[in-house]
């Protein structure tokens, strides 16, 4: 008898642990997606410039293979001094204008953080380089944890009730779903350290 319920003891305890486990990891993704992820511009070794590689995904193939929503940054890498960032609208990305940007950057380390839903147009501050594909449209997710803050007005007595509407947002198709390395890696570092813990407290109460 006394067996049993050491026993019962210690599947409480482990099955304790493994809550609180489970409710930690479900905490630290849920800040992960609060805080946003972060995006180097062409992959975890990418660069804003011309590429020599005339086979070399272009910024626009990577930029549609992934989902972007409100919170997450860009980083844009590249050599102060001899390219820029512009952050332009959608008729100055396709002729590549680049007296009249939204925003100039030419830190050589951009970082832009997303605060608005739809696409965003990016291009080189040097317009050869705009000419030769050195530009992105990133599309950003609508923010659908938002509520309205109050009920559409009822229609008067003997109105006819509205037709329903349909509210497009805009999404991209992407190829795959690929955070960027940094975060994938931080996420899985973290879950394995919570489990060694989870396997050292069971080893321990066993």
């Amino acid at each position: 008898m006394m067996g049993k319920k050491s026993n019962f003891g210690v599947f409480s305890q482990n099955k304790a642990c493994f809550n609180f486990v489970v409710k930690l990891f479900g905490v630290m993704m849920l800040v992960q997606k609060v805080c946003g992820v972060e995006f180097q511009v062409g992959g975890s070794n990418g660069v804003w410039g011309v590429s020599s590689d005339p086979n070399a995904q272009s910024f626009n193939q990577w930029a549609e293979s992934r989902r972007f929503q409100i919170g997450d940054s860009l980083v844009f890498n590249y050599q102060a001094g001899q390219d820029s960032v512009l952050l332009v609208n959608e008729d100055d990305y396709k002729n590549c204008h680049t007296e009249s940007p939204i925003k100039h950057f030419s830190d050589g380390h951009t970082v832009i953080k997303f605060e608005k839903s739809g696409p965003h147009y990016f291009i080189s501050g040097i317009k050869d380089n705009c000419l030769k594909n050195e530009k992105m449209v990133v599309v950003v997710l609508a923010d659908r944890t938002k509520q309205y803050s109050s009920p559409p007005p009822a229609p008067a007595a003997g109105s006819q009730p509205p037709e329903a509407s349909v509210q497009m947002n805009p999404t991209p198709s992407p190829i795959s779903e690929e955070p960027p390395a940094n975060a994938a890696s931080s996420s899985i570092v973290t879950f394995l350290g919570l489990t060694g813990v989870f396997a050292t407290s069971t080893a321990l109460l066993l």
